[in-house]
């Protein structure tokens, strides 16, 4: 039997969306939107909380925990696309709901959902002050 050829990382961080998604949802969120992007930004996954919550999703995937893991591998750069997209997907509501940012962090046989990951206040005043940075 031939090897497999390598996967992409595009395909390994499409699974990652993939799986992250499935769990939101057996959580009681629902799918809005996935791979929202803006000039100088993105978001995985928007989801809607039962309370109405917008859910803007950073997913991170990473093979080991080496360098800090999947959720320390978000930098203030990365936060700073994820915050620039929020506002733009925010700007074109026109009214702004109850939002916040999570994250999901998957490490081989862990996947680690973190609400309110870092500060979205600067968007809409809603967000917490609990930040995973």
């Amino acid at each position: 039997m031939p090897p497999r050829p390598a996967q992409t990382a595009t395909a390994r961080g499409a699974q990652a969306e993939d799986r992250a998604l499935a769990y939101l949802q057996r959580q009681g969120l629902a799918p809005v939107e996935r791979n929202y992007r803006c000039k100088g930004g993105e978001i995985d996954l928007i989801m809607r909380a039962g309370d109405g919550t917008l859910v803007f999703v950073e997913v991170r995937q990473r093979r080991g925990r080496g360098f800090g893991g999947a959720a320390q591998s978000i930098t203030p750069a990365k936060q700073r696309r994820v915050l620039l997209a929020a506002s733009h997907y925010l700007a074109a509501l026109g009214q702004v709901p109850p939002c916040r940012v999570d994250v999901v962090a998957i490490e081989p046989g862990r996947l680690d959902w973190l609400a309110n990951a870092f500060d979205l206040s600067s968007l809409d005043g809603n967000a917490g002050p609990d930040a995973a940075s």
